[in-house]
């Protein structure tokens, strides 16, 4: 048997203002945005040359998912993006005025950061140690 999570939903306020915030300052690259209905999107996007898991965004539609905007995991880091270059990516952060919740340090496992996205999703960036 093979598995692996192909995309996790993000719960995001905008479609077009998430896009932005993903491709524009994260670079991010927009693998899909089909119009499904007059009001629903599939939006994927994915880091930069990543092979790996994809993010969904979908704009909250109800009261219950507005509320869940920047908050899925109760205030808990929920995403963890690997990089090549952590200094590299936090420089670019610090460029596009993204807010740094924990400032870069070296852990056993590597380089690490944590920010928060447009919503306030908490993400951990890492540079894993290189064996």
């Amino acid at each position: 048997m093979k598995q692996y999570l192909a995309q996790i939903a993000l719960v995001v306020d905008n479609y077009d203002e998430a896009i932005a915030f993903y491709i524009h300052k994260l670079h991010f690259t927009l693998i899909e945005d089909t119009q499904l209905s007059e009001t629903k999107r599939w939006v994927v996007i994915a880091p930069p040359n990543s092979e790996g898991c994809k993010l969904l965004l979908a704009e909250a539609s109800t009261e219950e998912q507005k509320k869940a905007v920047g908050n899925q995991t109760g205030g808990r880091v929920f995403l963890f993006l690997h990089t090549d270059d952590l200094q590299r990516d936090y420089e670019n952060l610090l460029q596009h005025n993204i807010k740094i919740i924990r400032e870069p340090s070296v852990e056993a496992f590597g380089k690490v950061l944590v920010f928060a996205d447009l919503y306030g999703n908490l993400w951990d960036l890492i540079e894993p140690n290189r064996s």
